[in-house]
């Protein structure tokens, strides 16, 4: 299993990619980049939360209550909220992210269960997607696959980093397989993730088919 630095390396490195991209071909102006290429860099540290070592937990934690509050900032503007409204919004969100989620996640989850895995991968990039409010939806769709981007690198390292090419055999050691998975031995984690995935695959449904009627209606 590769540890918490090679993970944070190799996802900014893979960020800076996603930026460049983002930039050339793709047209992004630069400060959609930057966040772009900041949100997979996170996105690499994300299956870690689920770590029964505290160190990763509590940095990685301390990092989504300031994240998740900034990428809300336009949807609650969008709502209608005040300055003041937005600013205890986001004071708020921290708190909760960081002392309540924390403690429910830490209590739900095993280390490489379900939050290991493709689904929760999709998660995270829908959870974005939809967090993230904006009209454009090449920016969302961005952002969205950003993070995924750095999640997929960090299961990906954890496979990679499974097997021993040493001398002239392959071995695996017990991790084996647990990263880069469709479902785990827990029947009530694989149902819950899955739950929770189409929940939020009709919620980004439902948004396109606004975001179209929206579209077609200022064509009109």
């Amino acid at each position: 299993m590769a540890d918490f630095r090679t993970h944070i390396t190799v996802s900014t490195i893979l960020g800076v990619g996603v930026g460049a991209a983002a930039v050339q071909p793709f047209g992004f102006p630069t400060e959609t980049a930057i966040l772009a290429a900041a949100l997979t860099a996170v996105g690499g540290m994300l299956p870690d939360l689920d770590s029964d070592s505290g160190v990763p937990v509590r940095e990685l934690f301390s990092l989504a209550a300031v994240m998740a509050p900034l990428v809300m900032i336009p949807r609650l503007i969008q709502m209608g909220l005040t300055r003041e409204g937005v600013l205890a919004s986001m004071v708020f969100g921290y708190v909760l992210i960081r002392y309540w989620v924390r403690a429910v996640f830490k209590r739900l989850t095993v280390h490489r269960g379900m939050f290991h895995s493709v689904p929760a991968m999709l998660v995270s990039g829908l959870v974005v997607y939809l967090g993230y409010h904006s009209d454009h939806r090449p920016t969302r769709l961005l952002f969205g696959f950003g993070v995924m981007a750095g999640f997929l690198s960090h299961l990906v390292l954890d496979e990679l980093y499974s097997v021993n090419l040493s001398g002239l055999r392959v071995k695996l050691n017990k991790f084996a397989g647990s990263a880069v998975k469709l479902f785990s031995p827990s029947l009530p984690g694989t149902a819950t993730c899955y739950a929770v995935l189409g929940a939020l695959l009709y919620l980004a449904y439902l948004d396109f088919t606004q975001l179209q009627a929206s579209s077609e209606g200022v064509g009109r």
